[in-house]
């Protein structure tokens, strides 16, 4: 049986779903990224609610390189969460793989201050 990109993609985001929660006390950090744009999710998902989110689409974020725009929202993401009173959170790559603008986005929410 051969899937194609995204039925693959979905049965990873199952396998780390399974065990990747976010609680009020260390929320999810969810990674979602189109062909174009990049957008991050700072949810608890024991009451069902995303305390902070951010996107490459936002008036903040400059335009450069692809990895350059997901460090940006990564920092962004990280500015509104501690803002919201969150510091540590577990990170949701979404059944891609940490490489890329994934990783980037990571490491840009790292510098500016999250713990993962």
């Amino acid at each position: 049986m051969s899937l194609n990109k995204s039925e693959r993609r979905q049965r990873i985001k199952f396998r780390i779903r399974k065990i990747v929660s976010g609680t009020a006390a260390q929320p999810r950090l969810s990674v979602f990224r189109s062909n174009k744009e990049i957008y991050a999710q700072i949810i608890d998902d024991v009451n069902g609610v995303t305390l902070a989110s951010a996107s490459s689409r936002e008036a903040g974020i400059t335009k450069g390189t692809n990895i350059e725009t997901a460090s940006a929202v990564g920092k962004l993401i990280a500015e509104k969460a501690l803002k919201a009173g969150v510091e540590t959170i577990t990170f949701d790559r979404g059944g891609y793989l940490y490489h890329g603008r994934v990783k980037s986005l990571a490491e840009g929410a790292r510098e500016a201050g999250l713990k993962f």
